[in-house]
């Protein structure tokens, strides 16, 4: 496994519909299957239906999302691929 620095980040998920966060870095990629998130701990995998992302605060490190949440999975590699935002306007 690789090493990596941890940094605190916190979860409140709401009867699998409503999921907030904190700690978060980046949003790497979104549809209403997977929003993928990253931070300093590597990167968040978040699968489920009609997931949507209501709010995003990137100078907060905060996102929530509503849908049905089924999957929370963490990986500790961090991605090389740069954010959203950048790959857009590339």
């Amino acid at each position: 496994m690789g090493e990596y620095q941890q940094k605190n980040h916190t979860l409140i998920l709401e009867s699998r519909k409503n999921l907030t966060l904190n700690g978060i870095e980046d949003v790497l990629g979104f549809n209403e299957q997977e929003v993928t998130l990253s931070g300093q701990w590597g990167l968040l995998f978040v699968r489920g239906d009609n997931l949507h992302i209501s709010k995003l605060s990137l100078e907060t490190g905060e996102v929530t999302l509503d849908g049905k949440i089924n999957a929370l999975v963490y990986s500790e590699e961090k991605s090389e691929k740069g954010s959203l935002l950048s790959r857009l306007f590339k």
